[in-house]
This record gives C-alpha cells, structure tokens and sequence, in this order.
C-alpha cells in the first residue's frame, strides 16, 4: 500500500471519479481518495499505469509518493493564482465597459461590438470551464459543474442575454478561485493541528553535536533537545531535568516532570532545561509518526453519510439536466401565449443553482475537521465511520483495573491461616509472581523490598485467568485466585474477601491471602454520570472477585457488572451486550493491551491510557492519549458536534438550492442570484465545516 499526494485536487468530484475509475481496474487492489487531505492509498500490481489513469481522467492533477511531496506552494501554483486574478481582473474592466456603453454596442452594426466586448470577457473569464467541459464530454463523462455552468452561460448567449452570460462565468470564476482558497485554508487549519512532525534533531556524535534529520537517527544513539525544542524521537532520559509540553499528544495543558531514566515521545516539547536522550525507536516508529500517519488515514474510512452524499450527487445532477429541458420545453408547448426564451431562461437559472459541490466538498472537510479537533484533545480517531458510530453509541462497557481505577496496586493487608507467617506468605507469593509483568505481581514485588532469591525458583506455569503455580526449593506453590484454589481443591475458610485479593497455597495447604489495593481515577465518576445524562448504560466487565468489582461498581454507581471473567469471558458477555441493544451501537473501554480481543469485537473498541502503546494504537478504533475515563465522553462530544455541522450543511444546501429552484421555476430568480446562492451556500459550507476543529 502507498501514499501519494494528489496537487491541485481541487474539485471533490473529482476525487470521486478518480477512485471510482481506479477501484474498477483488474491490477488495483485497494485504492482509497481523500479529498480532504488530498492524499490516496493505492495497493496494485502497476502502480504507474494507474497513475497514468488519473493524468488521462484529469490532467491538471499532480501526483507525488508521500515523502517526495514538495511543501507549501509551488511557484508554478503560485503562478497560477496570480494569472487567475489576472484574467478576473481583466474580465471585470471589460464588463464594466460593456454595461457603460451598452447602448452605443447594442447600436453597433449587427450588435458587432457587443459581442466583441462581451465575447472576448466570456472567453477570458470561463475558457478553462468550456475546455474542461468538452473534454469530460468527448471521454463519456457529461453530468459536472463544468457542464452545468458551460450550458447555461451558452444558453443565456444564444437568447441575447450577453452581460448576463459573462456575469455568470464571472461569478462562478471568482467563486471558485474563493472556494479553492478556503478549501486549501481548510485543510491547513485541521493540518496544523497536526503540524507536530520535527524538523530535525542534535546527533551527539564524538562528543559533537550535529543538526540531522530525524529520520537518520538510529537507535541507540544520543540525541540533545534543548529549552523550546520538540522532542525529535522516542527515548529514554540519560541526563538532566525539565518539564515537557505533552499537549500535541495528549490534550492536557499541565506539563509533565522528567528526569534520568523517564520515557519521553516524539512531538512533546522540552520547556526548560537541557536533555540528553538515549533513542529507543527510529522514526517512523515513533509515537508522533503514528499519529500523524493515523489522523491522515482516518478520512480514508469514510462514513456512511459520506457515501450516501457521494451517491446522491452522482443521481443528483443528471437529474436537475433532465428536469431543466423539460423546463424549458413543455410549459411554452402547454401554455398559451408561453415564450421559449423565458421558460428557457428559467431553466438556466436552475441549472445555475443546482451544483452539488457545496455538499460534495463540505461533508468530507466536516468529518476530517472533527478527526482533527478531536486529535487535538488527545483523541486518535481511526476513521469517520467511527464518528457516526459515537453518536450511536447505547452502551459503553469499561474494564476495570486501569480504565476505572488507577491501577497502582498495593499490598495493604496480610491474612495468614495455617501457621504460615506474614513473611512466609509474602516471600512465597513474590517468589512465584517474580517473571510476572502484572501489576498486581508489581505490588507484591514491591512489598518484598527486592529480596527475592530466584535461584530457589525450579519452575513457573501461569494458568491464564487464574494465577501461577511455582516450584520452590522442591515445594508446590499456587498463587491465585479464588478460581485456582477450587480447581486444584485446595481448602480454604473463605471465598468472597473484599478488595483484590491474592491466595497462597503451600504443597496443597492453604496459607493466607494478600489484599491488594487499588483507587478509582479521580475523574471516573464525572465520565460515569455524564454517561447517565445522555441515557447511555454503563457496564463493568472485570476478572477481579466479585466483593472488589461490586464495590467499584457501588462507588460509581454502575447498575451492571460481571466479575471473576476470564478474556474470553468478556468477549462472550460484549456480544450479549451488544444484541440486547441493537440496531445501537456499543463501546469497549480498556487498556489496549490485556483487552484486545474485546476492543476488536466491540462496535466501538476505545484504547485508554494508550500513550507509546503500540497494541493499543494497533487494535483499538479510538485511543484515548491518557488514563482520563471522561476523554469517552469528549470523544463523544466530538462525534455529536461533527454530525451536527454536517447536517447542518447538508439542511443548509439543501434548503438554499430548493428555495431559488422554486424561484427560478416561479421565474422569480435571475442568473445573478442563482450564481450567488450556489457559490455562497459553497462557502458558508465550507467555512462551517471549519468550525468542527475547536
């Protein structure tokens, strides 16, 4: 699969056409145009005769591989915009002239001035419009705006309407060159968002420091950031101090502390002192490589609102041409004393205000407004249906440890039965859990001070879902849960124990449990209960015991929870979960890790805490930057602002557009104000679409 960059891709039709035309080729596997960042991924067997394709479909479209793209303008675009002022410019003093002596041009011999003025104006003004019209025309392709606009200012000339044809053109001209402007400046403004990329990075090499790119890092060589400078690459802190901006990543605007041996990412920026950093991944890997890559991908899966407008304006505009000739033939053939020319007239004003490009550009540009706003708050969204699918959402079902709480265990408590000693317990359980990542084993390891002898470990067996059974200096150890004791028949006073609870067993005898402790993250209540105020269920799936899950669930007053789940427990509870509330949709939050099979399976798969992680990023449709429940609701408040200002577009062009039809039919309308209705609802559009971003 490879990128490309689309230059000059100016006209969402197009985009279409170009993706359309490429999906049908028998050597394209996979291709996928995105007008907003106008970028396209393209798997195929022959990649450069698909891109022949497109310089045949549309010639004025520059293509470029991704990393050979040139930034900012060209001087050959910048050319081009100076030339169009030009010709606009030039079109306006001869108009001017023209409505200034129109008397005296009417009086010309055969009316030959008036043409002359307003024929060279036209010509001036929409050469390019006719060009691309006849071209589309000659390769089968009649039903664009270039054709619509091409048919009407034609068709205003050969009814006499002279300065109104050039008006037109004019209009829809400066039109375009204005929608182009704010489309590029659209894009600009959700891409500085994400404008994080680092420029370059300080090489220590030899114990000089040397200005490189940061894709020429390797890994484990030292880079310097220095006060004000982005962070270049992933690392780990060798030497100094300083709190770093963090707010590119992860939305949050207070500065995080670092020092020696701290993990710092690509794309934080250092704000006072100087570090020396150990590169831990080269860049493309990086943290803020991924994101930019992920953010730019998302427009590529498009929602279905999206499609829906993309097949509606494909229907669309054939139709209006159809209903504009019926126009302007059967009312003078029905109605007595009816002119061709007036109803013709008529016709051409709906032709004029029919264009679909407000909705054909605005939609898209919403969508990746709203991906780029919410990457802003330290939101990753994978794609615009995933948008749609937030706003959909029934039920969010949250994992526990991590999601909900805090996930910093402690060992608060120390049960011993059968003679066994505090100590024993604690160094027989630290000793089995000793090759355990778990935080749990964490806490236990960390209560033990390090004094662990692993020499006297003989062999570990991990139970998935249970606990661990060790040999130690020739003795059975089982460490686990309330599950494991009953599966190796182990007698015990107690099942249900408050909290999180570790048991120990030593050569089949029961020795005591350890109560680990944990804390709800202070912001979980808040994203529980504006969950409630949207009517939203909340529900808790947890492989923790049932007296620890109940608890939590009390405090956050959580009406469901299921405890005691192994992995696949969880993913058989989602799915009766997500049938109980269909056709709505449900949200998985958890930690990206542990979690993925249920992230996979939920409608929704919402990766929390998911920072550098690359599990997370991989499976999860959403990744919450931080460890902040409430970024579920932000997220949701997104998608709800995005759907609402793109049905706001679309209710707005299409309201617009019915309205001057009925007076265009009612003969009400001029050209005049059709041209403006149609390129002002464009950009009222477009600049609406802006707004998703804050």
């Amino acid at each position: 699969m490879k990128k490309y960059i689309l230059k000059n891709l100016d006209c969402a039709a197009c985009a279409v056409k170009i993706e359309e035309a490429l999906s049908q080729r028998d050597d394209v596997k996979r291709v996928s145009v995105n007008f907003a960042t106008s970028t396209m991924l393209l798997e195929s067997a022959d990649d450069q005769k698909a891109l022949a394709q497109i310089k045949a479909l549309e010639p004025g479209v520059e293509v470029f591989e991704a990393d050979e793209h040139p930034a900012g303008l060209s001087k050959s675009e910048l050319l081009e915009n100076k030339a169009e002022l030009a010709r606009i410019f030039l079109t306006i003093l001869l108009l001017i002239g023209g409505l200034l002596f129109e008397d005296q041009l009417h009086d010309s011999p055969f009316r030959i001035g008036e043409y002359l003025v307003y024929g060279i104006a036209y010509l001036i003004s929409g050469y390019k419009v006719i060009w691309g019209a006849t071209k589309n025309i000659i390769k089968g392709r009649v039903f664009d705006e270039q054709f619509l606009m091409s048919l009407a200012t034609l068709g205003a000339i050969a009814i006499n309407e002279m300065a109104e044809a050039v008006t037109v053109m004019l209009f829809y001209v400066v039109g375009e060159f204005f929608q182009g402007l704010a489309v590029n400046r659209s894009r600009k403004s959700v891409q500085s968002l994400l404008a994080l990329r680092p420029d370059y990075a300080n090489l220590k090499l030899n114990g000089e420091i040397q200005q490189v790119a940061p894709e020429k890092v390797a890994v484990g060589q030292t880079i310097v950031v220095k006060a004000g400078e982005k962070i270049p690459l992933d690392g780990e802190v060798l030497e100094g101090q300083s709190f770093v901006d963090t707010s590119a990543l992860t939305g949050e605007s207070v500065p995080a502390r670092v020092r020696p041996n701290d993990t710092v990412l690509s794309g934080m920026i250092n704000q006072s002192g100087v570090l020396t950093v150990k590169v831990t991944k080269p860049y493309r890997e990086s943290s803020i490589a991924r994101i930019l890559q992920l953010v730019e991908d998302a427009a590529n899966k498009k929602a279905e609102t999206e499609k829906f407008i993309t097949t509606f304006a494909r229907y669309y505009t054939p139709a209006v041409v159809f209903g504009a000739l019926a126009l302007a033939i059967i009312p003078p053939l029905l109605i007595s004393g009816a002119a061709f020319s007036e109803w013709i007239y008529r016709a051409l004003v709906v032709l004029v205000i029919s264009c679909p490009c407000a909705l054909v550009i605005s939609i898209p540009l919403g969508y990746f407004g709203g991906i780029g706003g919410a990457a802003r708050k330290g939101i990753l969204v994978k794609g615009s249906n995933y948008l749609d699918a937030l706003n959909q959402l029934k039920a969010v079902v949250f994992d526990k440890t991590g999601t909900l709480t805090k996930g910093e265990f402690r060992v608060s408590r120390i049960v011993t039965e059968n003679g066994f000693s505090e100590a024993q317990v604690l160094q027989y359980a630290a000793l089995a859990e000793a090759n355990s990542n778990h935080p749990i084993a964490a806490a236990i390891l960390d209560a033990c001070a390090g004094n662990v002898n692993l020499s006297r470990v003989q062999e570990i067996n991990e139970i998935s879902g249970h606990g661990i059974i060790a040999r130690v200096n020739g003795q059975v150890i089982i460490v686990g849960n309330d599950r494991l004791l009953h599966r190796e028949n182990i007698a015990h006073p107690r099942c249900n124990v408050a909290g999180t609870v570790v048991h120990l067993a030593v050569d089949q005898t029961y020795a005591g449990y350890i109560v680990i402790s944990d804390q709800l993250k202070e912001d979980a209540p808040e994203a529980i209960e504006k969950l409630a105020a949207r009517n939203i269920k909340t529900v808790m799936l947890t492989g923790d015991n049932k007296t620890a899950a109940e608890a939590v669930a009390r405090q956050l007053n959580i009406s469901r929870y299921f405890s005691e789940l192994l992995p696949q427990d969880k993913v058989n509870h989602l799915e009766r979960i997500m049938a109980e509330n269909q056709p709505g949709k449900v949200a998985f939050v958890g930690d990206g890790i542990n979690d993925a099979p249920v992230l996979a399976r939920a409608d929704v798969g919402i990766a929390m805490g998911a920072l550098g992680s690359d599990a997370a990023i991989e499976t999860a449709d959403v990744v919450l930057m931080t460890d902040h429940p409430a970024k579920v609701v932000t997220a949701i408040e997104v998608a709800g602002k995005t759907r609402k200002i793109v049905w706001q577009n679309i209710s707005f062009a299409l309201g617009v557009k019915l309205f001057f039809i009925v007076l265009g039919v009612g003969g009400i309308a001029t050209m005049w104000e059709a041209v403006f209705g149609d390129m002002g609802v464009a950009l009222a559009a477009i600049f609406n679409a802006m707004r998703v971003k804050n």
